[in-house]
């Protein structure tokens, strides 16, 4: 009876929390300004809250997983005091946390792959394409988002995390993104004036890039789908995150960038196939019902986006422009960026062209200042071989863990959601590079794993 009065007060507590999230996003609607108070506060509320605890139960990647979720948000509402702060303040927690925890042997991995970049900054020195550039803020703004992964995946390789921890990370991870939607959905009324063409629409994007909102918005779809399954005893929670859910599929679809709301496609997928295989036999046929109800809800909420978007999400999506005809290149012209990027690496080959170099040496190629926010080739152009190997000590080691010990059930889709979001979106935000480190840990059942597995049965039987 404890127990269960323990857990129903944490479903309102958990609730509460969302409102005053939901509350947030809707007050720096009305008072932006107010944005610029919001990061010191939690800055300052981050470190009493690491330094009270001593980071017993991973506080840190829970303060973490806040700062990723607010990046775009506080970039959005002009709350961040310069681009990459929440990268160098993800960096500052994650070193904490090394101190409290120490790091484990594998980390040596990600401290070579930080070594493997510098030689890159030698190069961008000696290979001035741009002297009205800042050298110092050239480095800092290409170098924040490789460096936080490498930090982030020293401190998390071979932590051990509970079930119960992730969750909770997980759980703080979708506030700052259930603001951000809040406070998308008062930025304007009438959405259907907003659409006149099939291109990334920052008006429904809240007013920020749509293709960094997408990112944010697929990352919470995912989180309320996992907590919609697996958290949610009570069918007033499922409903809650149903809605939730629906409503951010929704004003993800609107900002017609489709890289978020695909990759996040992609994640559940290797989640539901892991579910589905821990399951008995009328559980599962418990999760197809479950499954075939949210399918109608993205049905539904398909549809009333296209009439939202006067028909123009169908052809969108379809690859092609208002008038139904069929665009030349699929990804938005990144093909001719990427070539460009491939070019630098072919010219030099060992070292690269330097770090910030890759977007003088396109400028001086083609006239085109657009970026491809590929981080692949952005590093390969920028680093050479040397970027390659450091690629490869990424790719390979949250694959290597997965294949050898199978203890993170979720790591493939963590680490898709960092492989295809670098890939259109670089390491522009911190959401990519804390998912990466979730797919190094290794996740174990605690002491109440008979607890958990009835909590999880329920949760989806009641579906």
């Amino acid at each position: 009876m404890n127990k269960l009065k323990a857990r129903t007060g944490q479903y309102y507590t958990e609730v509460l929390w969302l409102l005053i999230h939901i509350g947030l996003g809707m007050l720096f609607s009305f008072a932006k300004p107010l944005a610029k108070l919001y990061v010191p506060i939690i800055l300052a509320l981050g470190f009493i809250f690491i330094f009270k605890s001593r980071n017993k139960n991973h506080e840190v990647l829970m303060v973490c997983a806040y700062m990723a979720g607010a990046d775009v948000f506080m970039r959005m509402t002009s709350g961040l005091f310069f681009s990459e702060l929440m990268k160098y303040i993800i960096i500052v927690y994650m070193v904490l946390g090394i101190v409290y925890n120490n790091i484990s042997k594998p980390a040596f991995l990600y401290i070579v792959y930080i070594l493997l970049l510098i030689p890159g900054i030698y190069m961008s020195g000696i290979n001035i394409l741009n002297y009205e550039a800042e050298f110092r803020k050239v480095i800092a703004f290409n170098l924040s988002g490789p460096v936080c992964t490498g930090v982030c995946a020293i401190y998390c390789i071979n932590k051990t995390v509970s079930y119960q921890e992730l969750s909770r990370i997980l759980y703080w991870f979708l506030l700052p993104i259930v603001s951000m939607t809040s406070y998308m959905a008062l930025y304007k009324s009438d959405l259907s004036s907003l659409f006149l063409n099939t291109t990334s629409n920052f008006g429904a994007s809240g007013g920020y890039g749509p293709n960094q909102v997408s990112v944010a918005l697929g990352v919470g779809i995912f989180i309320l789908l996992y907590r919609f399954l697996l958290c949610s005893e009570k069918i007033w929670l499922k409903a809650i995150n149903a809605a939730l859910m629906g409503y951010m599929i929704y004003r993800g679809l609107l900002t017609f960038s489709r890289g978020g709301i695909l990759t996040a496609a992609a994640a559940i997928v290797p989640f539901l196939g892991f579910l589905y295989l821990s399951l008995g036999d009328k559980l599962k046929k418990s999760l197809f019902k479950t499954l075939g109800v949210l399918s109608l809800l993205l049905l539904i909420v398909w549809g009333y986006s296209n009439i939202v978007s006067n028909g123009l999400l169908e052809k969108r999506y379809n690859n092609q422009d208002a008038l139904g005809r069929e665009k030349e290149d699929a990804l938005g012209g990144r093909e001719e960026l990427i070539a460009y990027e491939l070019e630098a690496f072919n010219e030099n080959p060992f070292l690269g062209i330097g770090v910030g170099n890759n977007k003088f040496y396109r400028e001086d190629e083609s006239g085109i200042e657009a970026a491809s926010h590929n981080e692949i080739t952005r590093l390969l152009a920028e680093h050479g071989m040397l970027g390659f190997l450091a690629f490869s000590i990424l790719f390979i080691t949250p694959l290597a863990r997965f294949w050898f010990y199978h203890r993170n059930p979720l790591a493939l889709s963590f680490f898709i959601f960092w492989f295809l979001t670098i890939n259109h979106n670089a390491t522009r935000i911190s959401v990519p590079t804390f998912l990466y480190a979730l797919s190094v840990i290794t996740l174990y059942n605690d002491n109440s794993k008979k607890e958990s597995t009835v909590h999880r049965e329920q949760a989806i039987g009641e579906g």
